[in-house]
């Protein structure tokens, strides 16, 4: 074959052209593939088209890592599968203290609060007791809880998803950016939650005081953004983390960032993968996510 080439077979030059094009080409889309990686500085991501599955971003999306407040997604739903009464009074107790990260709340033990509106406080504000109350006082108690929350994840089929506890303090809570897309889109199918996590602010009769709450998430009520679902998460070992369901350039997509610097660099991330969503053209998408 060597001879063949050497005596100036033009078919072996040919092909010899089109390898090396090739291997140019695919060092070009490795290339470009890697520096938008890299502008993006939270460790794992994924941006998917909603109606295709396509993945139109993705960086160390099938990580497991601890996923914070993120886990009051999971929360949310396994409470509004039960269909308790929302109208319910429930006192905020010692036990939904936090005594692992010893983490602040803005409701007081012995608040009398409705579920409903323990909800909207898990959910907008991310508040840690308001989430655990509404696990403790699920039909059967926080076992109870944890097995709807495992057969919820089974129903959905997060497979690198484990959840111990309802708020997410928990280091052990853990999944992937893959998992996460999942959760998300499954979450987006619950008008209540999906209200809740799109209001800015609101206020909320505690003890016969008005107490206003904001949304963790200042890109909600952004003019820029179409946002129809939004989670946020913080702890030392989750780092800075993002759920959003969006609707950009006439589509809708799932965005997951997890483990960013901080709030800013955060913020920073999901701007610019609203670009991206945005442009006519996108970086080679090199998988397709399953989100049945």
């Amino acid at each position: 074959e060597i001879s063949a080439c050497l005596v100036g077979s033009e078919m072996c030059i040919r092909d010899r052209a089109y390898m090396i094009r090739s291997i140019l080409l695919a060092v070009a889309i490795t290339a470009v593939s890697s520096a938008s990686a890299t502008t993006v500085g939270s460790k794992h991501a994924i941006v998917i088209d909603e109606s295709s599955g396509k993945v139109v971003f993705e960086k160390n999306a099938t990580d497991i890592v601890p996923i914070a407040s993120l886990t009051k997604l999971m929360t949310a739903m396994v409470v509004l599968d039960a269909k308790p009464d929302m109208h319910e009074r429930i006192t905020v107790l010692e036990d939904d203290v936090d005594t692992l990260k010893f983490s602040s709340s803005r409701v007081p033990v012995g608040a009398v609060l409705s579920r409903h509106e323990l909800l909207e406080l898990a959910l907008m504000s991310s508040d840690n007791r308001a989430a655990h109350a509404l696990a403790r006082s699920y039909p059967g108690g926080m076992e109870h809880f944890k097995l709807a929350v495992r057969s919820k994840a089974h129903m959905l089929n997060l497979r690198r998803t484990n959840i111990e506890e309802p708020t997410g303090l928990s280091p052990y809570n853990t999944s992937t950016a893959s998992d996460l897309a999942k959760l998300a889109l499954a979450a987006s199918k619950y008008p209540e939650i999906e209200r809740i996590t799109t209001v800015s602010n609101d206020l909320i009769d505690v003890n016969g005081s008005m107490r206003q709450y904001h949304n963790t998430n200042k890109l909600v009520g952004d003019k820029n953004w179409a946002i129809s679902l939004s989670k946020t998460g913080y702890t030392q070992e989750a780092g800075r983390c993002i759920i959003m369901r969006v609707r950009a350039a006439g589509r809708d997509a799932i965005m997951v960032l997890l483990n960013a610097r901080g709030s800013s660099s955060r913020t920073a991330d999901a701007n610019y993968l609203h670009r991206l969503l945005t442009k006519e053209h996108h970086q080679p998408v090199m998988a397709r996510l399953n989100l049945k």
